[in-house]
């Protein structure tokens, strides 16, 4: 039978509380994410109970249903049902006090920027890095079907630079909609950082000042903090100028203002700022590699689905997205969370085999289905994992040694690829023995993971049952 996005978008709001109770929704891959004005309202059980939904996390300040692959479906359903449109501004105020601003609340609204700013990208980041697998496939690095020249490989790199070299732009069009100011003015701030004339002068390496102060020449196209800083920095002289001009002259003078503020402080200050967090970021994740070794990459991939679990694999996988953005390939520790995720089917397929009710089997089985194809793992998590507990020793045992094996073969990732089964893509665009250890990598997480849960996921009483 069809899922019914509008029904389950139905019964969320009603168990949430009510369109009353919410103040904006976005989506990941596969959950709904709610901010609400009062966390209490939610019924949660009720949530759970709701066919289609698989669970429920509380994160990051938000109220994150787990929906699945057709969460995007849910959440046009939900906005229409709201009135809301992506990232709108609306009235935020409570009955009772104002929340006191903590160092997580603040982490937390931290996060939620960053992640509003970049999960909407998924789509085209993904699309961009099929183009530049399908050019590293069938050019002279592979399969040689094609040369350097041709205008097949051509048109394929050119859907890659497409994206990226225009990152800032799209990053600030949706950083502009998080900071509930005009998207243009965000994508303004991005494409600035990277106009013709700046480039040039970063190439050219010739000095540049504003106000007699000399400004930092740094190519800043493929960059992500630099214009996040700005645009946060924008968003917030907007709505200080829109609370005190008047209504006759925001229209003109509030961007104008606002543009003619906001950019100089981006060259002076915050881009260079953002860059060199952007580096420190960089260093750090290569830092942990060197002094890991292939150690930090099975570390990561036994633990990944308990972050996933818990919500905070997002401000990890934001960490990991800048790094890549910045070099154009992840490497060492970044990788685990490939392994993981195969790791998580293969306890699906170990349960699939292992148990003999067919219910309980035909479960296992459509979570593995899912999983694979679909690239969830939440249903093989709450549905199996928190039902047979020693189902974690083995996703963990899987996680690692896939991991491990990354590590020690020094594979790279070379795009930002899909979650299901499509991620081997991820390994093309180099060497075809990174694509092979890449591919045994994830196999041999899936197939440890599933021998594991074969012979240690059950205790006696759960096989008796």
């Amino acid at each position: 039978m069809a899922v019914d996005n509008k029904k389950i978008a139905q019964e969320v709001l009603e168990a949430v509380g009510g369109k009353d109770n919410v103040t904006s929704a976005t989506h990941c891959m596969t959950r709904l994410r709610l901010n609400l004005k009062d966390m209490g309202l939610p019924n949660e059980e009720a949530v759970k109970n709701i066919n289609g939904v698989v669970g429920v996390v509380k994160a990051g300040g938000q109220f994150q249903v787990i929906i699945g692959q057709n969460v995007p479906k849910v959440y046009a359903e939900f906005c229409a049902m709201t009135g809301l449109e992506t990232h709108e501004a609306i009235n935020e105020n409570l009955d009772g006090p104002k929340e006191k601003l903590t160092l997580k609340k603040l982490g937390g609204s931290i996060m939620n920027y960053i992640a509003g700013s970049m999960t909407p990208m998924i789509p085209a980041m993904l699309g961009a890095g099929l183009c530049k697998a399908l050019a590293a496939v069938v050019g002279p690095n592979m399969l040689n079907l094609v040369g350097e020249t041709h205008n097949l490989y051509i048109l394929l790199n050119l859907m890659y630079d497409g994206f990226f070299y225009y990152l800032p732009i799209m990053i600030g069009f949706n950083a502009a909609k998080k900071m509930n100011i005009p998207a243009p003015l965000g994508a303004f701030m991005g494409g600035v950082l990277m106009a013709p004339a700046f480039m040039n002068m970063v190439a050219a390496k010739t000095p540049f000042d504003i106000f007699g102060m000399n400004v930092t020449l740094v190519n800043y196209s493929q960059s992500v903090v630099p214009v996040l800083l700005s645009v946060a920095f924008m968003g917030f002289l907007y709505k200080a100028l829109a609370k005190v001009m008047p209504d006759v002259l925001t229209t003109i003078f509030t961007p104008f203002i606002t543009i003619l503020v906001s950019v100089p402080v981006s060259f002076l200050f915050l881009a260079p700022l953002g860059n060199n967090i952007a580096n420190a970021i960089g260093g750090g994740i290569a830092a942990f590699g060197n002094a890991t070794g292939f150690f930090g990459v099975a570390v990561i991939g036994a633990i990944w689905e308990f972050l996933v679990m818990t919500g905070m694999h997002v401000p990890v996988i934001m960490t990991f997205m800048v790094d890549y953005m910045q070099k154009g390939y992840m490497t060492g520790a970044a990788l685990g969370g490939n392994t993981a995720t195969w790791a998580c089917w293969g306890v699906a397929l170990g349960v699939f085999l292992r148990l003999k009710n067919k219910q309980e089997k035909s479960a296992a089985g459509g979570f593995f289905v899912s999983g694979i194809v679909g690239g969830i793992t939440e249903p093989t998590l709450y549905g199996l994992c928190m039902k047979y507990r020693r189902c974690f020793i083995a996703l963990v045992i899987g996680g690692f040694v896939g991991g491990a094996y990354l590590g020690i073969t020094n594979v790279c990732a070379y795009m930002m690829g899909s979650s299901n089964f499509l991620s081997l893509i991820s390994f093309t665009g180099g060497t075809t023995a990174n694509l092979v250890n890449g591919i045994i990598g994830c196999v041999l997480s899936l197939a440890v993971a599933a021998v594991a849960t074969y012979f240690i996921g059950f205790s006696k009483d759960d096989l008796k049952a």
